[in-house]
């Protein structure tokens, strides 16, 4: 049965801020609801806007959190542990930055750092489930990136090893989700040991082939890389649970390309835009995932080296319901066959 997607949601992490009306939940819900989006995506990161510790703790609170969502006649798409997926593996090259990603009693502690973050992706299990959802949305984190290209050559079985690891880190906490029947969609992301089709691949095969190893689907990081991003769809739409609706554009010339040589975000040769600002063909992909029957949220990620964010997220709710497609079960040219008997099957055949 052809089945339509849902939208527009509206990922609320680049919009959380101390002042109204993006300090609440109840304000920022609101404030998207106006703006056209049925959805918001809820980052567990962002203690003002949601506790996740409360959240696991008390069923009160689970409650009240549903009843300011349903208030603004918006419901909760997914939530996103991307900062605590982060930090579930972590390179010591980038200890130092990615403890500014958790509460400063575990900074200088990996081991403390990796152990809180633990605990908080299995929270997020329990709660995805209280709230009623069947996907989320997180990263992988970093072993290996730091040796992505092989120069000086990487030393012989420490991709595989990142990989093992990795797989012994995440299989508990997919065995956790299985339990609550809640589905991780990694954000395929540069910076993640999970960046392409290949890599995903890796970590799929290193969790024993998990069915809770998900995609979370973001154009932006494939066009960056140069990939077949409509390709990939074709690939692994049997794995893709989320969708994060983000424009970017890759303009290389003489002087950078796709590492785009430390240059600030407006000067890169790879950079975000807002939605329909960049060069990713979203009727192609709202098409090609309508193909294969993708009935979660299309959820707006807004990132934009040049555009302010209110501009970005009024643009996004119009853009993603315009090119949601009202799946149908009739072909196009269904009236002309009809019903006819056998026989005249047989005539039409000349049988």
């Amino acid at each position: 049965m052809a089945t339509t997607m849902k939208g527009p949601g509206l990922f609320l992490a680049q919009f959380a801020g101390a002042e109204a009306p993006f300090d609440t939940l109840e304000n920022i819900t609101k404030w998207a609801a106006g703006l056209g989006y049925k959805g918001v995506q809820i980052p567990t990161f962002v203690t003002h806007l949601f506790d996740l510790d409360k959240a696991f703790e008390s069923d009160a609170y689970i409650d009240e959190v549903k009843g300011i969502c349903a208030d603004a006649s918006v419901e909760i798409t997914e939530l996103s542990t991307h900062l605590q997926g982060q930090l579930v593996a972590v390179n010591p090259a980038y200890d130092l930055a990615f403890d500014a990603f958790a509460p400063e009693r575990v900074h200088g502690n990996p081991k403390a750092r990796q152990e809180w973050a633990v605990d908080q992706m299995m929270k997020a299990a329990v709660v995805s489930r209280k709230l009623g959802l069947d996907n989320s949305v997180s990263f992988t984190g970093s072993l290996a990136f730091p040796y992505l290209y092989p120069w000086p050559q990487r030393p012989e079985g420490l991709i595989e090893e990142t990989f093992a690891e990795l797989g012994r880190r995440w299989t508990p906490i997919l065995n956790a989700y299985e339990d609550q029947g809640v589905n991780v969609g990694y954000e395929i992301h540069p910076g993640e040991d999970v960046f392409d089709g290949a890599t995903f691949e890796m970590f799929v095969d290193a969790v024993g082939g998990h069915k809770r190893a998900q995609i979370n689907y973001d154009p932006s990081h494939f066009l960056l890389q140069q990939m077949d991003y409509l390709a990939f769809i074709d690939l692994y739409h049997d794995r893709i649970c989320a969708y994060h609706v983000k424009d970017a554009e890759f303009n290389p010339d003489g002087r950078q390309g796709v590492y785009s040589g430390y240059q600030s975000w407006v000067n890169r040769a790879a950079r975000f835009r807002s939605l329909g600002d960049g060069q990713v063909d979203f009727k192609a992909i709202f098409s090609k995932l309508a193909q294969y029957n993708y009935d979660s949220w299309a959820v707006l990620e807004w990132e934009c080296c040049l555009k302010s964010p209110e501009q970005g997220a009024a643009e996004g709710a119009p853009f993603i319901a315009q090119h949601i497609i009202e799946t149908t079960d009739k072909a196009f040219d269904d009236f002309a066959g009809g019903d006819v008997d056998k026989a005249t099957i047989n005539k039409i055949l000349g049988l």
